[in-house]
């Protein structure tokens, strides 16, 4: 809990931060200043002199332009991070280093060798480091810090325990209260943690735990860790992180602010597949369907049906003379573009080819036999420039793209029958919905499976070999052009794109967050239990070596196709290379809160880790029984609005009430309805929705009816920070009476 000292001190240290960044930014920008007069300077010599002086000042002015174009590369968070050390030292890491006038040391460039223990130290190897903290930064201007206390003892005895903020500052707290009990967690918390973030590189390693134990802190360290000490792996392909909800998206940005300089792609699965809205819902059992490996059949049973084979021959007149596009030529040529293994959209282009070409040769038969070369080639033409033939050809090839291909596919009964004909009528009849109908989260691998078959339609450029040049240079390549004389083949957005450098000034993660076939050295997974197996094989494409960081817990799966037991996951996945570490020490949650969520796991037999609390708070828990059931809904509503108007007279906070998905229409209009006038908001969630996210007080409301669906319950359950309010009517649950 903050005080007002404590907010005061934290609000110093933002200042004390602010001048130190706003110090380094009027370096960067002398710095860039000079770099842009020295360049003006030699442009403003001219061609003249010899050759020699002219290739020399095209060096220093490519030298100058290379530099200013660093220097803006890192204007947006040039300072990230700072590392206090044991012996008092303290230095500050960002994206390049930056001396003063005096060549005196401001900035250290995280790639240095003295920048390593930013990335490599942990709590059980501080290696000198007694506090590393993380600066984020919204333009010039920064808007908050967080640290990692490193070395607890070493920090109180130093006196810069003041002003710390984000867990950092928890841990601290925990190590201050000097119990036998406390100091043997925090130590606990320590050894497990960084034997995690330290293990080798290779193969997947599986990090369970359950709530509140850090498993994304963790996996993120982890990262840093690994993009450090194998920077030669990894810099080149760069490592994917796959996160559940934006909110990830937001910690990533804040923790590891510099990986996207070696590339690092954040998104969540639904990024993966750019150019395609996901807003639908559907059923749990529809979504179990979609999930199972077998839908890669299905997918590719689908690009199939778009390869047919005409029922009859067909004739087509071209310039008075039949030809005959027959059956058995559409099947050879089919086989042919088959065999070179292409994907279905790249492998029509072969396939169109060799049916022009046997199209021509009838044409030439009818023909005189002297025909040359040149009398073919104009035969060809003719038959391109046929409506019917380009018609009857895409009838035998279809391109199409992989929304499209599952529009149809669950839109059209005869489709699916032929695509899912293992699957039984009942789940066909499931797969079925209107061509309309929004894609859902369900559907996200199944688009990359339709694309990875397909590839791109025709005309399509590769999203990597894509730069859009300026308007600028747009211009100067007209004039270039106006020049030497353009004769119409090559375009000014061509030729400035060939001047810009196009992918070869793109960092890693620009070129592979463009491509979808990009292969990357490491993934790391948060929310891991969540993956279907279709989900699973959507990832495995792009790590092909299958060096994956996974981070989950089984007890708190909520999605249908998700996984329950780990090794009937990861077998199949990876076989012997793959290993299990657990943490078991939740130091968000109280200690009661964390007890009573496990006596419910237990009884419900979620397949739940050890979990140990690290915090003990008084009154952290309290249970309400309502006789009447219709009272239930104001009886917790006028609870979650005393907390709140209790936490706004304090220092604030969050509030929630986690409701039964029936009750959540009900609930939020109760909570519109009671104007209690408070700065501290009752937000109303069902369990789902709270995934991830944490809260002061939860307000649990009628437990019984969450608990059909038991590890939405144990999520609900594990959401305070302080206090966890149970109100109900019916009977608890087992583990909770």
């Amino acid at each position: 809990m903050h005080d007002d000292r404590t907010l005061a001190a934290e609000r110093r240290g933002l200042d004390a931060e602010q001048h130190v960044v706003d110090t380094l930014y009027a370096r960067l920008d002398e710095v860039r200043d000079e770099a842009g007069r020295r360049l003006a300077g030699i442009r403003r010599e001219g061609p003249s002199g010899s050759p020699q002086n002219r290739s020399e000042r095209d060096s220093f002015a490519t030298l100058y332009e290379d530099r200013i174009m660093q220097l803006d590369a890192v204007e947006d968070r040039l300072c990230f991070g700072r590392l206090d050390l044991h012996n008092g030292e303290r230095f500050y890491v960002g994206r390049i280093g930056l001396s003063d006038a005096d060549h005196a040391p401001l900035l250290t460039d995280w790639r240095a060798p003295a920048a390593q223990a930013f990335y490599a130290a942990t709590a059980a190897n501080p290696g000198g480091v007694v506090n590393r903290r993380h600066l984020t930064t919204r333009g010039r201007t920064v808007v908050a810090v967080e640290d990692d206390v490193l070395d607890v003892a070493r920090l109180h005895e130093a006196g810069l325990d003041e002003g710390l903020a984000g867990e950092g500052a928890l841990l601290a707290a925990l190590g201050a209260r000097r119990t036998g009990r406390m100091g043997d967690i925090v130590a606990t918390i320590q050894t497990e943690q960084d034997e995690v973030i330290r293990a080798p590189l290779t193969g997947a390693l599986v990090v369970q735990g359950g709530p509140g134990t850090g498993k994304t802190a963790v996996a993120l360290h982890r990262a840093a860790f690994l993009m450090y000490h194998h920077r030669e792996q990894l810099e080149k392909r760069g490592v994917l992180m796959i996160g559940p909800s934006r909110q990830f998206l937001r910690y990533i940005d804040h923790v590891l602010p510099s990986l996207g300089e070696t590339g690092a792609v954040s998104t969540t699965l639904a990024g993966l597949v750019r150019g395609v809205p996901i807003t639908g819902i559907e059923p749990d059992a529809t979504a179990a369907i979609k999930g199972r490996t077998e839908m890669s059949t299905v997918i590719r049973q689908a690009v199939r049906e778009r390869q047919r084979v005409p029922k009859s021959d067909q004739e087509v007149r071209i310039d008075g003379r039949t030809i005959v596009i027959r059956r058995s030529d559409v099947k050879e040529a089919q086989s042919r573009a088959r065999r070179e293994g292409r994907p279905h959209n790249d492998a029509r282009a072969a396939f169109a080819k060799d049916m022009i070409s046997r199209l021509t040769t009838q044409l030439m038969e009818q023909l005189e036999s002297h025909l040359d070369a040149d009398d073919r080639l104009d035969l060809q033409r003719d038959v391109l420039d046929s409506k019917a033939v380009r018609v009857a050809l895409n009838l035998c090839w279809l391109p199409v793209s992989p929304a499209q291909l599952l529009r149809d596919l669950f839109s059209k009964p005869h489709l699916l029958d032929y695509a899912a004909r293992a699957f039984d009528q009942d789940e066909r009849d499931l797969l079925l919905r209107p061509a309309s109908a929004p894609f859902t989260e369900a559907d996200i691998p199944l688009l990359d499976e339709a694309a990875e078959l397909l590839g791109d339609l025709p005309g399509d450029a590769p999203r990597a070999a894509r730069a859009e040049a300026s308007e600028e240079e747009l211009d100067y390549a007209r004039s270039v052009l106006d020049t030497f004389g353009g004769d119409g083949m090559v375009t000014a957005e061509s030729l400035a794109a060939r001047m810009k450098g196009g992918e070869a000034r793109m960092s890693v993660a620009e070129r592979a967050i463009r491509d979808r076939t990009w292969t990357y050295g490491h993934v790391v997974v948060d929310e891991a239990q969540e993956l279907s197996p279709m989900a699973w094989r959507m990832l495995l494409r792009r790590c092909p070596t299958r060096s994956f960081t996974i981070v989950g817990d089984v007890a708190q799966v909520a999605s249908a196709a998700g996984t329950r037991w780990w090794p009937e996951t990861m077998d199949p996945l990876f076989g012997e290379s793959w290993q299990m570490r657990e943490l078991t020490i939740s130091y968000r949650i109280p200690a009661a809160v964390a007890d009573a969520a496990q006596r419910f796991a237990a009884a419900a037999r979620l397949p739940v880790s050890e979990l140990r609390a690290a915090r003990e708070l008084d009154d952290a828990m309290a249970t309400t029984r309502v006789d009447d059931a219709s009272e239930v809904v104001a009886a917790a509503t006028r609870l979650a609005a005393q907390h709140a108007e209790s936490m706004a007279e304090g220092e604030g906070g969050l509030v929630a009430m986690i409701v039964p998905d029936a009750m959540a229409r009900e609930v939020r209009e109760a909570v519109a309805a009671t104007q209690v006038d408070s700065s501290v908001e009752v937000e109303v969630h069902t369990a789902r929705q709270t995934k991830g996210l944490e809260f002061d007080v939860a307000v649990v409301v009628e437990p019984a009816a969450i608990a059909p669906r038991p590890g939405d319950l144990y999520v609900a359950l594990t959401r305070p920070t302080r206090r966890l309010e149970i109100v109900h009517a019916e009977e608890l649950p087992a583990g909770l009476s």
